[in-house]
């Protein structure tokens, strides 16, 4: 039955909602639903028929990662929430957890000019925001007194300016956002890998990084903190990356941000485009840490439109998956479609539980 319902609901979206959307700008559409979601979020009612329509739930998908309770393992990734106005919703929607930002210490308007675009026949899309939002103190003022149901994470980069690509000054807003939310939301993510800011991404470079997570290490975080990489990184210096976030005790890692094409000379793609990159590095990444004294968790980010996609990631070692561009293109109705899909490759193949699963595609 409830898989019949968000059959439904998806064939409604894809029939009749995507092709009218599809005809506005996507970023116009993005925030219309922004403020759609920021609505439903603020009424009891509202969630709750959010929660009829789209939620599922079931105990196979339930674990406990890091001291945190995760009812499903499909959350929402950064860069879609960029300001926390959706987080209240998102529980109801059906995802295990949302991440917001990327959060920069300033303010941040972001690239000028077109900044989304839609590769429909590849099921991807062109990302150049720059990191737009509203700043730490701002968004911290708005989460301080708030509880969710599902756990929160908060993603953090430097701030898209012409200062902080001079590497000390770049440290330092990371310092400040880190320290801002110290002791808001359930795990820190460092964006150390944004495609589309000025300058760059100097932080996946291990001299950079080690150099970062260093001056994190002074404020004694105690909540987890992981690291969300790029796909475009060679194993050596993943090697490295991986050794430095043992040594400053991370969490684990986001495999993995945007890819960059050549096409393009700015931003970087999601989606169907960034799949197969994402799980090679996801893959690499596992085996790579597996047998470590320190155990990383790994979450899995780039083209999931389905269970079979979210599974296939698990089974590279995710613990955890993310997911945007697939609930733009399918939409909201395809978490409970995941969730239940996962239910029944689960069944299929002899697992009662979602972390049996984990790492049991991983080639040897």
């Amino acid at each position: 039955m409830a898989n019949l319902k968000q059959r439904i609901y998806a064939g409604l979206y894809s029939y009749f909602a995507r092709p009218i959307f599809f005809l506005f700008d996507p970023e116009l559409i993005h925030n219309v639903f922004i403020r759609i979601g920021e609505i439903l979020g603020k009424y009891k009612i509202l969630k709750n028929i959010t929660r009829f329509f789209f939620s599922y739930e079931n105990k196979m998908l339930e674990q406990n990662i890091l001291g945190i309770k995760f009812k499903n393992p499909v959350g929402l990734a950064a860069g879609f929430d960029k300001n926390a106005r959706m987080v209240s919703i998102m529980e109801d929607v059906g995802f295990g957890f949302s991440e917001i930002g990327s959060i920069t210490a300033k303010r941040c308007a972001g690239n000028p000019g077109k900044r989304l675009e839609r590769l429909i026949n590849r099921k991807s899309i062109w990302v150049n925001y720059g990191l737009n939002n509203d700043g730490a103190g701002c968004i911290f003022e708005k989460l301080k007194n708030k509880k969710y149901k599902i756990p929160l994470g908060i993603s953090i980069a430097r701030t898209n300016c012409k200062e902080t690509t001079n590497e000390n000054i770049a440290v330092q807003d990371y310092f400040y956002s880190a320290s801002t939310f110290k002791n808001i939301g359930d795990f820190l993510v460092l964006n150390i890998s944004c495609p589309n800011a000025y300058g760059g991404k100097p932080f996946s470079d291990s001299q950079r990084f080690e150099k970062l997570v260093k001056a994190i290490s002074i404020l004694k975080i105690k909540k987890p903190i992981f690291v969300k990489i790029s796909p475009s990184l060679e194993p050596a210096e993943i090697n490295k990356i991986i050794s430095i976030s043992e040594k400053y005790k991370i969490s684990g890692f986001i495999c993995t941000n945007l890819i960059k094409d050549k096409t393009k000379k700015t931003g970087g793609y999601s989606g169907k485009m960034l799949e197969e990159k994402s799980d090679r590095i996801l893959e690499y990444v596992y085996l790579k840490t597996r047998k470590m004294k320190r155990k990383f968790i790994l979450i899995g980010c780039g083209g999931i439109f389905s269970a079979e996609d979210a599974y296939k990631k698990i089974k590279f070692g995710a613990n955890l998956v993310q997911l945007i561009t697939g609930m733009i293109y399918e939409g909201p109705a395809l978490i409970g479609q995941i969730n239940y899909g996962l239910c029944e490759l689960l069944r299929k193949d002899g697992y009662k539980n979602i972390e049996e699963a984990v790492g049991r595609g991983v080639r040897q």
